[in-house]
């Protein structure tokens, strides 16, 4: 009995261990979270939140689908990290037509799997000024361009992939589709779609701090995305739209006070300032850039004060167009390209708007009164009795007291008002 009641005790002992080893090694399920658009304070927040939701909830696999131009480099400094002390495995997959461009690159190295699809490209992280050209020659551009090429090796290091190409996505601005990115090694996995990933993800070994890692994961997908708060901050966070708010503000405000005895033009433009304030909030911003900015609006404003022929509204908008280029060069930008072609786009198209409600303006300003006393100036009137010097008119259908401005006018002669003295009209002869 005492043989049974052992061997009874060990094999509870072993189902014990083997349900519990069961249990542990249970795969996870797949967190997957978009990540568009440029790479800023938002996306980093959001990097770091779903890392963190991953680890709570003991997910098998993170998929980032990355599509970005680039953006700040403390930013992407911050996602690495995020994705680097991540304790669940991290794949960054660029999707069909997307691109992880300038700080998408850095991305993709620091994740445990790098993935693109067909028709996506990578690369082209060599550090540029705000107007897109490169960095000027200097002790600058030696420190930044030997951070981000150290950054980007050890990244490459860390995961085990081509660290001689990663670094040429930094020096020489190579840019790689994703059959070439896979042939050089600087990706792991070519797949057109999510499950594929997930699929070849399942079981793969990854490099994580020297060691290796085995990915267990299952086929329940958890979708995480922005809320609306987030998207609205990531949404004004980009360098175009920041731009146009802040130069569309500025405009609206400065017809308000020309044109004054509204609200609408007024309100809509303090709030666009205020949200585009919140996207430069977000952006390394250069104080020249708004003062250019804001001294084009003055420029085609004098131009519409003092009638200049629209010599000055064109000077107006050249400087609007460079205070873009400038308002975005700055330190830690030096992974964020600002379409130097969108700008002058939407320079030129805020200074055809502005010259067609100028137009507008200047016809109100200089048409004639057609409300109030002033709007009865110059109307005919029927004589209905003689005036001499006062009688009875009919003006716009109405009978009005009036009197002559000089001679007396006989009952159906021609004649027009002059003045208005109060409910009484000033009429004369009708010049011909």
């Amino acid at each position: 009995m005492r043989r049974v009641d052992t061997a009874i005790g060990t094999l509870f002992l072993a189902l014990l261990l083997f349900c519990g080893a069961a249990h542990a090694e249970a795969p996870g399920k797949t967190i997957v979270a978009p990540l568009s658009g440029t790479v800023g304070v938002q996306m980093e927040q959001f990097v770091a939140k779903v890392v963190q939701r991953a680890k709570d909830e003991k997910a098998g696999l993170i998929v980032f689908k990355l599509d970005t131009p680039g953006g700040l480099v403390e930013a992407t400094r911050g996602i690495t990290q995020s994705i680097l002390a991540s304790e669940v495995p991290v794949a960054i997959w660029v999707p069909p037509g997307a691109r992880a461009a300038s700080a998408g690159a850095f991305m993709m190295q620091a994740a445990h799997i790098a993935a693109m699809a067909s028709g996506s490209n990578l690369g082209a992280a060599h550090p540029v000024v705000a107007s897109g050209g490169d960095v000027p020659e200097g002790d600058m551009k030696k420190k930044v361009l030997n951070d981000l090429t150290t950054q980007m090796r050890a990244l490459a290091q860390k995961r085990g992939r081509n660290q001689e190409v990663a670094q040429q996505m930094v020096l020489e601005s190579l840019s790689l589709t994703a059959h070439e990115a896979l042939e050089e090694h600087v990706i792991d996995i070519v797949v057109d779609d999510l499950y594929s990933l997930i699929a070849a993800a399942r079981g793969r070994s990854v490099m994580d701090d020297g060691q290796r890692a085995t990915v267990s994961v299952s086929d329940v997908v958890e979708t995480i995305e922005m809320n609306m708060q987030e998207q609205l901050v990531q949404f004004l966070s980009s360098p175009d739209i920041a731009y146009l708010l802040l130069t569309g503000g500025l405009l609206a405000i400065f017809y308000e006070i020309v044109t004054p005895g509204g609200f609408v033009l007024g309100t809509t433009g303090a709030i666009m300032l205020l949200l585009g304030g919140i996207g430069l909030k977000m952006l390394p911003f250069n104080w020249a850039g708004i003062a250019l900015v804001g001294a084009g609006v003055i420029v085609m404003g004098i131009d519409l004060l003092v009638g200049g022929g629209g010599i000055l509204s064109l000077l107006g908008i050249a400087v609007l167009a460079a205070g873009g280029v400038f308002l975005f060069q700055a330190p830690g930008g030096e992974l964020l390209s600002v379409s130097v072609g969108m700008i002058s786009g939407m320079a030129a198209g805020l200074g055809l708007c502005f010259a067609l409600f100028a137009l507008m303006v200047t016809k109100s300003l200089r048409a004639k009164v057609a409300t109030g006393w002033e709007g009865l100036i110059g109307l005919d009137v029927d004589v209905t009795e003689d005036l001499d010097p006062e009688g009875m008119v009919k003006c716009h259908g109405e009978v009005w007291r009036a009197r002559t401005s000089a001679e007396p006018l006989r009952k159906g002669e021609p004649a027009a008002v002059v003045a208005a003295e109060g409910i009484t009209l000033v009429v004369g002869p009708k010049k011909p």
